[in-house]
């Protein structure tokens, strides 16, 4: 009997800890398909949710002759979803929408798509929209407020926590500012879990930077800021555990070079929700990944993990921080402590995730409220830092984050309501004053534009002083230009910048002169010529008073790459940042030139490093993390944005090394857009010869599976550093990737690898590396892995390796033998091989492989992996940029 009870004790304990992981299941769900005609049958959206048009809707309570059903718009562009943006619903006075909710706070999303319609332009559409007293938003333009993101979307969602304590109703209106109209696509609620992310007295938050406590009432509203899947890819339109939310990737918030790593959950481990943190909180997709700092501790103790967010001005923030240690190498307190750090203040000292949640794989959360004052500009920028802990004796001096969610509570008022970002062109239709009378509203009206008039006037008058005093007369040039090459230059009659410009945003991307250009490479003098390629010449050049050295590409005008390639390179990449794709710092579109300036990649090309050199090979170690960082660049492009896209001409002269030996995924001249709704992108073959998708080829159907397959023979062309095609050879030696897969199926790869790793590679490394490039050279692209895959799969090759090394490098003693194992591990056994080089290279490659550590450790964070600056600043290399040196493959 005893062992009875116990036994349903334990299944008892079981069953409750099982309950925590349940999803909630939402009391109120209502999908608005505004617009849409009530016999329209395409209702269902991408993730599968049936939405209901608002035609004649019961939720409609205003007057019938204050709204109108916007058409379906003129032209869509494919990043939008069907449903529901399709149609709109436009209003032309004040319009209440009236849903019957439950007590509590609800989730409310708008959809807006601001396009040209039959009947309505959302382009100039400016409103107000308040629920239960709580205004979201004022004089708003959903044109605007896209217009100022970075990532330039077609479409916009925002997301909001509404209470609804004292009424079973949640009452939402839509007023149009003055002389214009209202407009929304969709409408969604959704009911949350009571006390979600309300905060009472008897668990107050501590503001940071500041003393006391700080309470979150039942009756504040949110905003959704930022919701991060940290470490991880964008987790969109998914029942993210019943309430649908989009949690986006958190690597274009990184803030500079030091990225960390992002170790995936281990396999045998499985995430265990807890009372304290049910599984509502965040999906179990956020805790499969995370970011963390790197291997070496000497390295981490230098430098913070970083992110920076754009935020608001004047308002209180809720920073809710996701952690869950998944790794089986921290199982038990004090083994990773760190400190948080929020606008360069201490939010919280030794932070210890198993400490909080009692043990691995229990996930657990931190909120904490930041108060950003009202002082300068609108907007201000959010930093949140994690660093090690000092003087605690952990073992491992390392940080983690799995999730981050940042809000904007209401202010006093109740407002969430913030300004357009400030792109707009002139004057904005002006909010009449809500609940005044209309005689303040027209004194408010005659000062504003008295004050606005006043500040132009002022502002035309500074900006012709400053102009003039800027402008100068070149020689041979009757053209005057801007000295300053930061934001707009006079465009030439015969430039082409009418096309181009005015698709940048001018923060990201600077506008050279051609006289500029011409000025740091003495008239593109052949002596600054470092490489050719299907664009043009490459030029280096020194930019900024010779403090920035930069690699610039000129248009050849017997190219066969024109205007078109140049735009798609120039709005790509003045739109993406990430640490693995090259940066583009401006472009010149001057006197016929078209240009574009990079940021100079003192390596070179991965092929400069492969064969047909004089430089000493690349070990084993170095290659792996060079491709895990091409790969990560291509992961982002594939899945870190919100529209895919694909690059279409990976090959290893793309892949850029710099100083650090960080790879970084560079021409972009061939890239197009990836499929949203469709499978596939017809469109015709372009790539190069040896590299270029057989399926892709066949059937002129691209998907982000060719980019897979041309990654794949750049993975074998460093495992054999031979070309991707040498048409001397048997016919089935000619394609590299047709060859390393008939070796790889005999079972003899290493009869194929460059003969300078021999005896380097651990077997189960080249097992593991060779079966992950076969798959990815498949001839069918259904069999081919996705990049996210491949980067985990790299991943795991270099850890095989290492721990092979740590193996082979532990004496009879039992003590650890400190050397630079990527060159000098035991598996090496090509002893003087790698000896016959150049005195420059011998140079190099003494200063790399056998300097003393302590010289050659200080790095910077590379994609999961150190990279020395130490040697960086020692190596002499012969500098190349980005492109090859052959353009007959393309």
């Amino acid at each position: 009997m005893l062992h009875f009870t116990f036994y349903l004790h334990l299944l008892f304990s079981v069953t409750l800890a099982g309950n925590y992981s349940v999803p909630y299941n939402a009391t109120d769900y209502i999908l608005l398909n505004c617009g849409a005609s009530s016999s329209s049958s395409n209702t269902v959206s991408e993730d599968g949710r049936k939405w209901v048009t608002d035609d004649r809707s019961k939720f409609a309570t205003s007057n019938s002759e204050s709204a109108s059903m916007a058409s379906t718009a003129s032209r869509q562009d494919h990043s939008v979803s069907q449903v529901p943006c399709m149609t709109a619903r436009v209003f032309h006075g004040e319009f209440t929408y009236s849903f019957p909710v439950s007590p509590g706070h609800k989730f409310l999303r708008f959809y807006f798509y601001p396009a040209q319609y039959s009947d309505f332009d959302g382009t100039t559409s400016f409103f107000s929209v308040t629920a239960n007293n709580h205004l979201l938003l004022s004089n708003f333009s959903a044109y605007l407020t896209l217009s100022g993101e970075d990532d330039q979307q077609a479409s916009l969602i925002k997301e909001f926590m509404i209470p609804c304590l004292e009424t079973e109703k949640l009452n939402v209106t839509f007023l149009p500012s003055l002389n214009s109209s209202a407009f929304v696509n969709g409408i969604e609620v959704v009911s949350m879990p009571k006390n979600m992310y309300i905060n009472h007295q008897e668990n107050s938050l501590i503001p940071v930077g500041t003393k006391g406590s700080f309470d979150i009432p039942d009756a504040t509203a949110f905003e959704t800021v930022y919701r991060l899947n940290v470490g991880g890819a964008t987790v969109a339109n998914v029942n993210d555990t019943g309430m649908f939310r989009t949690w986006f990737d958190d690597s274009p918030y990184i803030f500079g070079a030091a990225v960390g790593t992002t170790p995936s959950r281990s396999d045998n481990v499985t995430i265990k929700y807890s009372e304290e943190t049910p599984g509502y909180i965040a999906p179990v997709i956020i805790y499969d990944t995370s970011r963390t700092m790197n291997d070496d501790s000497q390295i981490n103790m230098n430098y913070n993990l970083t992110w920076s967010f754009s935020v608001d001005t004047g308002f209180n923030y809720l920073l809710r921080l996701h952690f869950c240690e998944t790794q089986m190498e921290v199982t038990e307190e004090g083994q990773r402590v760190f400190d948080i750090f929020i606008n360069n203040e201490t939010a919280e000292l030794s932070a210890d995730v198993i400490h909080w949640s009692g043990g691995n794989s229990i996930p657990v959360y931190r909120d904490y409220v930041l108060l950003i004052p009202t002082e300068g500009e609108s907007k201000q920028i959010l930093w949140l830092a994690l660093h090690p802990s000092k003087d605690v004796g952990s073992k491992y001096a390392n940080a983690i984050l799995n999730g981050l969610e940042i809000f904007r509570l209401n202010k006093s008022d109740g407002s969430l309501a913030v300004p357009n970002p400030q792109t707009d062109p002139g004057p904005s239709p002006m909010l009449p004053s809500v609940g005044k009378t209309k005689k303040k509203s027209s004194l408010v009206m005659v000062i504003t534009t008295a004050v606005f008039s006043s500040l132009f006037g002022l502002s035309f008058i500074a900006c012709s002083l400053i102009y003039k005093l800027k402008v100068r007369r070149v020689k041979d040039s009757a053209v005057s230009v801007q000295k300053s090459s930061w934001g707009q230059v006079p465009c030439p009659s015969n430039s082409t910048c009418a096309t181009s410009v005015s698709l940048l945003p001018s923060d990201l991307c600077r506008r050279f002169s051609i006289f500029e250009l011409k000025e740091v490479t003495l008239n593109f003098d052949d002596q600054f010529i470092i490489g050719s390629g299907g664009f043009g010449t490459v030029y280096k050049g020194c930019i900024d008073g010779g403090s920035t050295m930069v690699a610039i590409k000129r248009l050849d005008s017997s190219s066969r790459q024109g205007i078109r390639e140049f735009q798609t390179e120039l709005e790509l990449l003045s739109k993406l940042r990430h640490v693995n794709l090259v940066s583009l710092i401006g472009f010149c579109d001057d006197h016929g030139e078209m240009i574009l300036v990079y940021e100079y990649m003192q390596r070179g090309t991965l092929r400069d490093h492969l064969y047909k050199t004089k430089k000493p090979p690349l070990p084993w170690k170095r290659r792996l993390e060079i491709c895990i960082g091409a790969a990560r660049g291509l992961q982002y492009l594939h899945a870190g944005v919100k529209h895919p896209i694909i690059h279409r001409d990976i090959k290893s002269t793309n892949i850029l090394l710099d100083e650090n030996w960080l790879a970084k995924v560079s021409d972009f001249g061939l890239s197009r857009l990836g499929p949203m709704f469709q499978s596939h992108v017809t469109t015709v073959v372009k790539g190069s010869v040896g590299y270029v998708d057989p399926e892709y080829y066949r059937r002129q159907q691209l998907t982000e599976k060719s980019d897979v397959y041309s990654f794949g023979v750049v993975l074998f062309e460093v495992l054999c550093a031979r070309q991707s095609m040498i048409p001397g050879l048997p016919k089935d030696q000619v394609s590299l990737a047709r060859w390393a897969k008939i070796c790889h199926a005999r079972g003899n790869l290493e009869s194929i690898m460059d003969p300078n790793l021999m005896g380097e590679i651990s077997p189960l490394c080249l097992q593991k590396f060779g079966a992950l490039a076969e798959s990815c050279v498949r001839d069918v692209g259904t069999e081919r892995p996705m990049m996210n895959d491949v980067v985990w799969g790299l991943e795991f090759a270099l850890q095989v390796q290492e721990a092979t090394e740590r193996d082979m490098n532990i004496d009879m003693g039992g003590h650890e033998v400190i050397t630079e194992s990527s060159q000098t591990s035991p598996l090496m056994s090509k002893g003087a091989g790698r000896g016959t080089t150049t005195d420059d290279d011998n140079e190099e490659l003494f200063s790399v492989s056998r300097g003393k550590l302590s010289e050659s450790r200080s790095t910077i964070s590379s994609v999961g992996r150190s990279v020395s600056r130490g040697d960086a600043d020692r190596i002499k290399s012969e500098s190349v940029f980005s492109e090859f040196m052959n353009d007959n493959g393309r």
